[in-house]
């Protein structure tokens, strides 16, 4: 039988992040076990295993996919267990995928067999991601109250896009030093040890009441999450294409404009985090729109590789509060003991705009050229911000079923 909730007390900023910083602790080591491999998994696939690139890229894909298909999961069964223990099996499913790492670099000499393992080891990544997030994020809001959920969500991604800007170079140094084996131990013992950290620390009780069906829960967040999906893809084809939209007009700087959009991105959730609890989600989040709007109309006509850095960081900047604003808005309507099924479902489409981003980005280049991809991206920013203005429009109360 769980025990009742109890109300977490008042807490001043330095007491908040010192329950915050412990819990997103956990992202940061499940985003760091995705970030070592990233730029290592297609050199191991197509130079060492010797498949195409199409493989290859298939090889960091899949990780997505069984991130989208699972984040519902996670939030379900947080609901249902208590976020503690998702926490759990994520950071398990990401020592995991460290594991396979090792088995692929072991068994290369015979090619299917590695590849087959590196699969498993991404699917298995991606379950990892979703359950370890969404879990922290929830234990987390348990901590600190629920008035603080954008707080707890932004340090979140704090954690997750400063995991993976680590990741990247420190995979690199790894591999260069032991190989695609000494990134698999490091994954391995990594998050292992995080696991152990988890297990030590308190449990939150699980909220008693009403689960609602899935299907309901669809039905009260969906719009905040199309609004999400349509702003994140901005951010995908920034990523994804922009060092191509770089060289195709001559110019150099495309790292240096990646940079300025995630220092854009980071900076503007650290110093404006407590926005949303001040003005509300849904008025940053039309700011938000407006502003991502602007900086990829700016990549869009940019004359030169000065205006479309500018158009990167603004683009980061206007990003940066779009997921915690809509989400503190998304798990609004419902009621406690259902957030963490609408917390899963609504990431879920986080996830599904970056999925389609790149796919649709490449139609869209194909038939129209590169420079008509932030043209198209602009507009459905600009979609989202009309969104924001109709959900303001039709306001609802919190739900309580």
């Amino acid at each position: 039988m769980p025990l009742p909730a109890v109300s977490p007390p008042v807490l001043n900023t330095p007491q908040l992040n010192r329950r915050i910083f412990p819990i997103v602790f956990f992202t940061f080591i499940c985003y760091l076990t995705i970030g070592i491999p990233l730029a290592i998994i297609p050199g191991f696939t197509h130079n060492t295993l010797g498949y195409n690139q199409v493989i290859a890229g298939f090889a960091i894909s899949i990780q997505y996919a069984a991130t989208l298909l699972s984040r519902p999961h996670a939030g379900r069964y947080a609901d249902l267990l208590g976020p503690k223990k998702v926490v759990l099996i994520g950071l398990a499913c990401c020592s995991l995928s460290g594991l396979f790492c090792l088995l692929a670099k072991g068994t290369a000499g015979l090619p299917w067999a590695s590849l087959g393992l590196l699969f498993a080891g991404r699917l298995v990544l991606g379950v990892g991601e979703s359950f370890a997030s969404t879990g922290s994020i929830l234990w987390g809001m348990a901590s600190v109250g629920q008035r603080h959920t954008a707080r707890v969500i932004s340090w979140n991604g704090v954690a997750t896009y400063g995991a993976i800007a680590i990741g990247a170079p420190l995979g690199v140094w790894l591999n260069d030093v032991g190989g695609f084996g000494a990134i698999g131990a490091f994954i391995l013992v990594a998050a292992l040890l995080a696991w152990l950290l988890a297990l030590r620390k308190t449990p939150i009780s699980i909220t008693p009441g009403k689960r609602i069906a899935f299907s309901i829960v669809v039905g009260k967040i969906w719009l905040y999450g199309l609004g999400l999906g349509l702003g994140t893809i901005g951010f995908g084809v920034i990523v994804s294409f922009i060092t191509l939209y770089y060289a195709e007009h001559a110019w150099g700087g495309a790292a240096f404009a990646l940079t300025l959009m995630s220092s854009a991105f980071v900076g503007v959730r650290l110093v404006l985090g407590n926005s949303i609890h001040k003005y509300g989600g849904l008025n940053v989040s039309l700011l938000s729109f407006i502003g991502e709007t602007l900086g990829l109309l700016l990549i869009w006509a940019a004359p030169n590789p000065v205006v479309a850095g500018l158009g990167a960081l603004l683009t980061g900047a206007g990003f940066s509060l779009v997921f915690p604003a809509l989400g503190v808005e998304a798990v609004k309507q419902v009621a406690p003991q259902n957030q963490g099924t609408a917390l899963g479902t609504f990431s879920a489409f986080l996830d599904l705009g970056l999925s389609l981003a790149g796919p649709a980005a490449g139609l869209v280049m194909s038939h129209l050229g590169m420079s008509s991809i932030y043209l198209c991206a602009a507009a459905m920013a600009a979609l989202a911000a009309l969104l924001m203005l109709r959900l303001k429009s039709r306001f609802t109360p919190r739900q309580t079923e």
